[in-house]
C-alpha cells in the first residue's frame, strides 16, 4: 500500500467513524451501524488481506490476530469495537511507518548528499556530464561549494574540503597536488582539478552507502532470538484465547485477549534501535557493520591496538645517525641503497633521510632477502649489509659491543627505535628513528577506561624500551614489544582464553589476521581503503583515534536503548493482558493502549539518531 493511499483510508475511516458518532446522537442506529460496518470493510481490507498472505505463507502474523478478532466482533454485533480496532490499527500502522523513516534518517541523508553531476574538461572545454557518464581518467574541475563526484588526485590547484561525509570530522583539511578527495565532499573554499580514479559504485561514499544499507539489513543474535520467539508465541496465544473462552465463554474477552497479545512491540523493540544507531555512526564516519557485531562491540572489555600508524601518527622520521668506523654519510648511503626496494615504513624512512640530504644513491643491492619481523640482507657495492634488530645481528654472528648496546638502550628509552647496520660482519653504526604519538591518544585510552573497557593493551614489533616509553606516555595497562604478526594473534587468543571481549585496533592490512580474530576489528584511516572496509567489523573513515571511544558509546547506547524497548514492550503486554483478564481493558482501549506502546518504543529509538558521546 503506497504512502498516499494508507492516508488516504486513514483519513476517510476517521471521518465515517465521526459520522457515525453523529448518527449515533441522531439515534439512527441502522444509519449507524451501516457506516461502522463500512469502515470496518475499508480499514480492514488491507490488514486482511496481509493476514491472508502470511498465512498462506505459513506465519503468524499481528494482521492474523487482528483479523480474527474484527471477525468475531462482527459476528457477535460489536460493530463499534470492529471499526475502532482496523482504524486504530492502520493508523497506528501509519504513524510507525512515518516514525520509522527517522530512524533511517542518517542513510537518507547520505544518499541525499550524493552528486549528480560534475565539470568534466573535454578536449579543452568545459562540459558538464551526469555523474554515471564520468569515465576513470577524465579531469573534473570542482570549484567553492561545490560537491566532488568522484574519487582521484589533485593535479592541479588547492582547496579546504569538508569530509564530513567520509570521515564525519567538520573541520575543512586542506588539500593540494597529489592529494586523494573523495566523492560526496565538498569543497569549502578553493579550485581543484582532480584526476578521476573511482568512479560510481567504486567510489568511497557509494561503498559507505552500500555497506550502511547491509549493516541496517543485518541482524543482531537478540533481533533473530525475537522473530523466532514471535513466530511460536503468536499461535500460542491463539490457543490461550480459544482456552479463554472455552473457560469464561466470553467471546468479547477472549477476542481482546487475542488482540492485546500481539507481541508487535517486542518484535519491532530491537530493529529500531539497531537501524537508529547504526546510522548515526555512519553519518559521524563509523560504519558499524550490523547488529551483531554492534552487540559485541558493547560487550568489550579489552581493546588492543597495534602501536605504529595507531597510537602513533605513523609518520616516523631519522632523529639520530650513529656511525662506528666510517662516516655518518657514508653509514646512510649504504644503508638506503640497501633499503631502496624495501616496502617497510621504516625502511622508506631511511630512503628519504638520505635524499632529504642529497645523499647520492648510486649502487643497486643484490642478494636481497627480507627476514620478517627482524629486518633484511643484501649486498651493495660488494659489501655484506644486514639491517635491522639485535636478533638478526646475533643470527649472523655480528657481535654488539657493550658500549654500542648501551648507546642504542639510551636511543629506546628516549622513545626511538634503533636501526642496527652491520657491514662485513661488524657492527657500522646505529639509525634512530622516532614516530610522534598522535596528539588524541591519551584521551581516547582515556575516555574508553571510563567508558568500560577493564584492559589497554598495545602489541607491537618495535623494540621493549620504545615500546614501554609510549604505554607509559598514554597510560596504557599492558604492552607486548618485538612481536610478530603471529605473536600477536596468539595473544588475541590468551586474552579470550581468559574470558574478555577483544577489540583489536589496526590500519585493517598489516594486521589483518589479529583483527580478523578479535571479537571486534576495528580499521582506521578506512577511506579509500577497499580492503580494510571489507575486513574489518567497524570501519573508522577518518585517520582519528577519537572515533574509537565514540563508537563504543554508541555502541552500548544501542544496546542499552534495545534493552528498554523489549522491557517496556514486554512490561505493557503484561499489564494488558492482566487488565483485559480483570475487566479493565477493553478491545478499542486495550487496541489504543497497545498502538501507543510501538510508537513509544520506536520514539525511544529515534533519541539514538541524535545521540551524541558524553564525558568526553
Amino acid at each position: 500500500m503506497g504512502k498516499m493511499k494508507k492516508v488516504h483510508i486513514v483519513i476517510i475511516s476517521g471521518i465515517l467513524l465521526l459520522i457515525a458518532l453523529v448518527m449515533y446522537w441522531l439515534n439512527l442506529g441502522v444509519w449507524k451501524n451501516t457506516v461502522l460496518i463500512t469502515t470496518t470493510f475499508i480499514a480492514g481490507w488491507s490488514i486482511a488481506n496481509k493476514a491472508i498472505q502470511s498465512a498462506r505463507m505459513k506465519a503468524f502474523s499481528i494482521e492474523l490476530l487482528v483479523t480474527i478478532a474484527v471477525i468475531g466482533a462482527l459476528m457477535i454485533g460489536e460493530y463499534v469495537e470492529s471499526a475502532a480496532v482496523t482504524f486504530l490499527f492502520i493508523f497506528g500502522a501509519y504513524l510507525e511507518a512515518r516514525t520509522l523513516e527517522k530512524t533511517r534518517s542518517s542513510l537518507k541523508t547520505l544518499i541525499d548528499m550524493a552528486p549528480l553531476e560534475a565539470t568534466v574538461l573535454k578536449d579543452g572545454e568545459r562540459v558538464i556530464l551526469p555523474v554515471e557518464e564520468i569515465k576513470q581518467g577524465d579531469h573534473i574541475l570542482i570549484q567553492s561549494g561545490e560537491k566532488i563526484a568522484i574519487d582521484g588526485k589533485i593535479v592541479s590547484g588547492k582547496a579546504l574540503i569538508n569530509e564530513a561525509t567520509i570521515t564525519g570530522e567538520s573541520v575543512p583539511a586542506a588539500k593540494n597536488i597529489d592529494d586523494l578527495v573523495f566523492s560526496g565532499t565538498i569543497i569549502d573554499n578553493g579550485y581543484i582539478e582532480v584526476e578521476a580514479q573511482k568512479v560510481g559504485d567504486d567510489t568511497a561514499f557509494a561503498k559507505i552507502i552500500e555497506l550502511v544499507e547491509e549493516a541496517q539489513e543485518a541482524k543482531a543474535k537478540t533481533q533473530k532470538f525475537l522473530e523466532r520467539f514471535a513466530n511460536l508465541y503468536t499461535p500460542a496465544i491463539i490457543i490461550l484465547s480459544i482456552i479463554v473462552f472455552i473457560i469464561t465463554h466470553n467471546i468479547e474477552l477472549a477476542i481482546t485477549f487475542l488482540v492485546i497479545a500481539c507481541p508487535g512491540a517486542l518484535v519491532i523493540s530491537a530493529p529500531v534501535s539497531l537501524v537508529a544507531g547504526i546510522g548515526n555512526g555512519a553519518r559521524n564516519g563509523t560504519l558499524i557493520k550490523g547488529g551483531e557485531v554492534m552487540e559485541n562491540f558493547a560487550k568489550v572489555n579489552a581493546v588492543v591496538f597495534d602501536k605504529t600508524g595507531t597510537l602513533t601518527e605513523g609518520k616516523p622520521s631519522v632523529t639520530n645517525i650513529k656511525s662506528f668506523g666510517m662516516d655518518e654519510e657514508a653509514l646512510l648511503k649504504i644503508t638506503a641503497e640497501a633499503e631502496l626496494i624495501s616496502e617497510h615504513h621504516l625502511g622508506q624512512t631511511i630512503v628519504k633521510e638520505a635524499k632529504d640530504r642529497g645523499v647520492s644513491l648510486t649502487n643497486e643491492a643484490t642478494d636481497f632477502t627480507v627476514e620478517k619481523g627482524h629486518g633484511l640482507y643484501a649486498t651493495v657495492a660488494s659489501n655484506k649489509v644486514v639491517i635491522g634488530n639485535r636478533k638478526l645481528l646475533s643470527k649472523n654472528n655480528i657481535s654488539l659491543d657493550m658500549s654500542i648496546d648501551q648507546f642504542a638502550i639510551q636511543e629506546e628509552k628516549n622513545g626511538n627505535t634503533a636501526i642496527f647496520v652491520g657491514v662485513n660482519n661488524k657492527v657500522a653504526g646505529i639509525i634512530s628513528i622516532a614516530d610522534q604519538v598522535r596528539q588524541e591518544a591519551v584521551d581516547t585510552i582515556r575516555q574508553l577506561k571510563a567508558a568500560g573497557v577493564e584492559q589497554t593493551i598495545m602489541l607491537t614489533g618495535d623494540n621493549k624500551h620504545t615500546a614501554e616509553k609510549v604505554a607509559a606516555q598514554l597510560g596504557i595497562d599492558t604492552v607486548f614489544a618485538e612481536m610478530l604478526p603471529e605473536d600477536k594473534v596468539n595473544h588475541i587468543k590468551r586474552l579470550q582464553n581468559e574470558g574478555y571481549r577483544v577489540a583489536m585496533v589496526g590500519d585493517g592490512i598489516n594486521d589483518a589476521p589479529a583483527i580478523a580474530l578479535a571479537d571486534v576489528g576495528l580499521a582506521m584511516g578506512a577511506a579509500g581503503t577497499d580492503v580494510a572496509m571489507e575486513t574489518a567489523d567497524v570501519v573508522l573513515m577518518s585517520d582519528k583515534l577519537n572515533r574509537i571511544p565514540y563508537a563504543y558509546s554508541l555502541a552500548k547506547a544501542t544496546i542499552r536503548n534495545m534493552k528498554q524497548n523489549m522491557f517496556f514492550a514486554i512490561v505493557a503486554v503484561s499489564l494488558l493482558l492482566v487488565g483485559v483478564l480483570v475487566g479493565k481493558v477493553f478491545l478499542a482501549s486495550g487496541m489504543l493502549i497497545h498502538e501507543l506502546s510501538v510508537l513509544i518504543v520506536i520514539l525511544n529509538a529515534i533519541r539514538l539518531v541524535r545521540y551524541k558521546q558524553r564525558n568526553k
